[in-house]
């Protein structure tokens, strides 16, 4: 089979490229936007568990993780409108991503880590969703969020203890 007959009912790659990204950008706008006035400041205050990663640290690894989120929805995007699951997998992608920028706003923004173990709590289970959606749309998909999931799960225990020493 040629390129042109697998492809087809697919998404043009320039509009995926574009919603994918503009989603995901967005939501690392709205999460920095939140994040980066608190940090020196409020958070800088708190009482953080031994295991708390330097600030330094979580930029190159939000970075890494919103390039594979963005590459991951890309591809269950670019999947012909027809296959079983890819509506359920956009939907579940899209509830997850407005809970990681949520997450931003209720730790960082609202300053309350205990809004933000609930918000992290639902963040986690969203990420869980959207994998096994993806995964009836496009293995390597699913599998680029795996790295989130680690990360989101770390990021959930550290907010526990966060909430807890505070």
């Amino acid at each position: 089979m040629t390129t042109e007959v697998l492809n087809r009912g697919a998404m043009p790659a320039w509009k995926a490229g574009l919603i994918a990204l503009a989603l995901v950008v967005a939501a690392s706008l709205i999460g920095a936007a939140a994040t980066m006035p608190a940090i020196p400041t409020w958070y800088a205050g708190l009482n953080k568990p031994s295991f708390n990663p330097p600030n330094w640290l979580f930029g190159p690894v939000w970075t890494a993780l919103y390039a594979m989120m963005a590459y991951a929805f890309y591809r269950v995007l670019r999947a012909p409108a027809t296959t079983p699951g890819r509506g359920a997998a956009i939907a579940a992608f899209v509830a997850q991503i407005v809970l990681n920028a949520l997450w931003s706003v209720a730790f960082f923004g609202l300053k309350s880590p205990a809004l933000g173990l609930l918000v992290i709590a639902a963040l986690w289970l969203a990420i869980a969703a959207t994998i096994a959606a993806f995964r009836r749309v496009d293995g390597v998909a699913a599998w680029l969020l795996a790295p989130y999931l680690a990360w989101v799960s770390f990021a959930a225990i550290l907010n526990a203890a966060i909430w807890r020493l505070n």
